[in-house]
Formats: structure tokens, C-alpha cells, sequence
């Protein structure tokens, strides 16, 4: 939008935001059913909703048993016979989803993560049991995780961990961003304490570890400080007043102004002023700057994501919008018969849903009509949209725009004009009527003596026509003879 997103209202924008959302979106052709009978009745089962929830039911359960699992001998026992059951129930699934789908069944992302997941089951079932003597099986079964992750499916269906997800994954570019400024900002701080606190002496949160002597222990000192934990026992050594340097280091070695050459130390190298404002500037820029940053990032995706979550027309209605054409149109063509609109807006589901009798609300909508009586899946769409959200004149340049950008993506509704609309329709099968009926009454308001007058003339017209043919047949038998 630009510039113009100032001077639209919270409605408006609402409604560009769904006009940008159907970019994106195409008809899909959908799964053919198999002609063998089997494979059809596979097909069948794999499509009920009934089966996509079984699935996720044993998916639960595996993850309970998963959580059951500890060192008991008998317990184990069950457990890997537990195990190998759902091995065999996700395995079955999968050659079923395979059998009846056929190839299109990894053209799917889900089908493609779980047909991994199975396969990695299956391994480590087989290297278990194979390589038993070489490898701990505690290690091998560490790949009956993934399975874990098959509950990622209800996400699908949940729309409160979707928002979740979605927030986070809006997050990140801003999240990687503030990450590399706070990894610059440590990697100042390290070189700085190495050259000035490499003198702290081994107590407090000080030790072989968290130490300022080397690169690596300054980066984890600071990563301490920038979690809040305990950062002020690292603070401590400075704050303590010493007069003899540490032991465990030949403070000749090490960057302290305050050394003489022969190496002996004539007072305490740490500056404590240095030290405090070192510590002090560190957490307020680490911690109550960029730390707070990413809480900020996070939660105004958070609040972008339930807004959209929260809007009349989401990416849900959208898709179910196109699952249901699919149903009209098989072949993916993007057109459907005028006269299956009716049964069309019926057996949508949601706001877009117009229920029967729905005829005069489609008439009323325009919606353009191309040569055959087709209607295109884009101004259907478009049209059950501004029904849903409701009309905007001041968006009249920016809708023709969009219209103009999602017309260019699909080349099959560039390729056909309108030459009528449902509401122009309607009103030619109205003036049609009107005619007949304004003939039928200038006939019915006719005089009877004209009406009379007319039917003697047209008999005498007849009866002269048979004489003249009476007339001719008998000379044609006179010649004859």
C-alpha cells in the first residue's frame, strides 16, 4: 500500500489485506479416484476425516509410551512389544496412503515427513536388533524421536499453536538481525576485558572456565552475564581490594599497565572503576536493550498474527474456497457452469457460505459471465468477498490494481472477456418477459370486430386456395384422358 495505508481505515485495510492473500492462490486439480475397485476403496478411507484422526489418536499414544519407558526388565519388555505395534500401525498407514494416492501421495509435505519418520522407525528397529552387540540399543532408539514430530499434524488443525508458530516464524529475520548485533556487542566486550581483566584472580564466579584470560571463557562470561545469572559474582573479584596478584598466572604475560618490567606486581592491576562500569554497561545494553528487543519483536508478531487470526476472511476460508471448487471442477479449468453457481455457494462452508435460496443474492452481486455461460473462480471469489467484508468506494483504484495483478497471474481468466454479467443476464430474461407479455395483452386488447373480420378473411382465403386447387387437378385429368 505504501503511503496510501495512512489514509485507509482498520475495515479497509482488512479487506486489501484478503485482495492480497488471493494472489497466491490457484485452482488445484484434484486427486483423481482410482478406477480398480481396491485401490478405490483405499482411496476412500485415506479420505475420510475419520482416518486423519485415528492417526493422530495413535500418534498421542506413542508419545505416552514413549514417556512410560524406564530400566525395568519387564517393563521394557512390554514396552518394545508396545512399540513395535505402532511401528506397524504407522507403517500400514503409510502403504495405504501410498496405494491409494499413488504417486501423488509425495506431493504432499506432511505425507513426505511422515513416510521419513516411518523409514527411521524402521531402522532403528532393524539396527537395533542387528547390531545389538556393537552399539547400545539406548543410543539406536534415540531415532524413534522423529515420531515425535508427527504430532506436528495438529497444527493443522489447531488454530491457537498456528498463530503461535506463525508469530515466530515472522520473528526470525528480525530475530537473526538482533542476534548478530549482540554477538558484535560481546565480541567488543570480550577483546576489551581480555586487555583489562585478564588480572581477575580465581574466586568468586572466576575460574578455569569463566575467565577473561582467553577469547572463548570472555564470550561465555559475558553469555552468563547477558542471562541474568550470576553475573555479579563475576563482579565480585573486581569490587575486592587485593595487594598481591594471582598465582596461577605469570602476570608478566599479560596486558596490565600496571606491571614493571621484571614482572613483579607494584600494586593491584584491576581498575575498579573500569571493572564497574564494564559490568554495569554490558547487562544494560545486553540484557535490558537487546534482550528486551527480542521480547518486543516477538510480541508485535504475536499481535500481527492473532489480528489476522482474528480477521473475517482468514487463509482457511480461502483454501476451503478452492476444495470445494475442485469438487465443480475436476479438470482445474478455473470455470464452472452459470447455472452450478447456485449449488456452488451452497456447499461452501463459513463466511462465504450462501446458503439456499441464494439466486437473488448472486444476481445482485454482477458477477461476469464469459462465452459458454462460464463463470470464472476469481470473480466468484472476489465477489463472496466483498459480501463478506462489504463495499469500499475509496478503494475502487487500489481493488482495480489488485485485480489487474491477479488477472495477469492466471492467464485462463486474461484470455476470456466478459460478455455479460449475472445481474445483466437476469435483467435480459426480465425484458424478454415483458415484451411477451406487453404482445400477448396488445393482441388480447384487440376489437372483436377485427378480430372477427380477420378470421372470415383468412377462411375466404382459404377457400378460394382449395378451388384454385380443385380447378388444377381436374384439367390435369382432362389432359390425361
Amino acid at each position: 500500500l505504501g503511503g496510501k495505508d495512512l489514509f485507509l481505515t482498520e475495515e479497509q485495510k482488512k479487506y486489501y489485506s484478503a485482495l492480497k492473500k488471493l494472489r497466491s492462490k490457484k485452482p488445484q486439480k484434484p486427486i483423481p479416484r482410482p478406477s480398480n475397485a481396491f485401490l478405490g476403496l483405499l482411496f476412500d478411507i485415506v479420505s475420510h476425516k475419520a482416518f486423519d484422526i485415528a492417526i493422530v489418536i495413535f500418534i498421542c499414544l506413542n508419545m505416552i509410551v514413549m514417556m512410560a519407558e524406564n530400566n525395568q526388565k519387564e517393563t521394557k519388555e512390554v514396552l518394545n512389544k508396545i512399540n513395535y505395534f505402532f511401528v506397524a500401525v504407522f507403517t500400514a498407514e503409510c502403504v495405504i496412503k501410498i496405494l491409494g494416492l499413488r504417486h501423488y501421495y509425495f506431493g504432499s509435505g506432511w505425507n513426505v515427513f511422515d513416510f521419513s519418520v516411518v523409514i527411521l522407525s524402521i531402522v532403528s528397529l532393524g539396527v537395533s536388533e542387528a547390531f545389538r552387540s556393537f552399539f547400545s540399543p539406548t543410543v539406536l532408539r534415540t531415532l524413534r524421536l522423529a515420531r515425535i514430530g508427527r504430532v506436528l499434524r495438529i497444527i493443522h488443525k489447531a488454530k491457537g499453536i498456528r498463530t503461535l508458530l506463525f508469530a515466530l516464524l515472522m520473528s526470525l529475520p528480525a530475530l537473526v538481525n538482533i542476534g548478530l548485533l549482540l554477538f558484535l556487542i560481546m565480541f567488543i566486550y570480550a577483546i576489551v576485558g581480555m586487555a583489562n581483566l585478564a588480572c581477575l584472580p580465581m574466586e568468586g564466579g572466576i575460574d578455569n572456565i569463566f575467565n577473561f584470560q582467553t577469547f572463548c571463557g570472555s564470550i561465555l562470561c559475558l553469555f552468563q552475564i547477558t542471562t541474568s545469572a550470576g553475573w555479579d559474582s563475576l563482579l565480585a573479584p573486581v569490587l575486592k581490594e587485593s595487594d598481591t596478584a594471582p598465582p596461577h598466572f605469570n602476570v608478566s604475560e599479560l596486558y596490565c599497565p600496571q606491571l614493571n618490567v621484571t614482572g613483579t606486581e607494584e600494586k593491584n592491576c584491576i581498575n575498579r572503576g573500569f571493572g564497574i562500569f564494564y559490568f554495569v554497561s554490558y547487562v544494560i545494553i545486553s540484557f535490558l536493550i537487546v534482550v528486551n528487543m527480542y521480547i518486543a519483536v516477538i510480541l508485535e508478531n504475536f499481535s500481527v498474527a492473532t489480528e489476522e487470526s482474528t480477521d473475517p476472511l482468514c487463509e482457511d476460508d480461502f483454501d476451503m474456497f478452492y476444495e470445494t471448487w475442485g469438487k465443480f471442477d475436476p479438470l482445474a479449468t478455473q470455470f464452472i457452469d452459470y447455472s452450478a453457481l447456485s449449488d456452488f455457494a451452497d456447499a461452501l462452508a463459513g463466511p462465504l457460505r450462501i446458503p439456499k435460496p441464494n439466486k437473488i443474492q448472486l444476481i445482485s452481486m454482477d458477477i461476469p459471465i464469459v462465452s459458454g455461460d462460464k463463470i470464472h473462480c476469481l470473480d466468484i471469489l472476489l465477489a463472496f468477498t466483498k459480501r463478506v467484508l462489504g463495499e469500499f468506494g475509496d478503494l475502487e483504484s487500489l481493488e482495480l490494481n489488485m485485480e489487474e495483478k491477479i488477472a495477469a497471474g492466471n492467464l485462463s481468466k486474461s484470455s476470456y472477456r466478459p460478455i455479460s454479467s449475472t445481474l445483466r443476464r437476469k435483467q435480459e430474461e426480465v425484458s424478454a418477459l415483458v415484451i411477451q407479455r406487453a404482445f400477448r395483452r396488445y393482441l388480447t386488447q384487440r376489437s372483436p370486430e377485427n378480430i372477427s373480420l380477420y378470421h372470415c378473411k383468412h377462411n375466404s382465403a382459404v377457400f378460394e386456395q382449395e378451388i384454385q386447387d380443385k380447378q388444377r387437378r381436374l384439367e390435369l385429368l382432362l389432359n390425361e384422358n
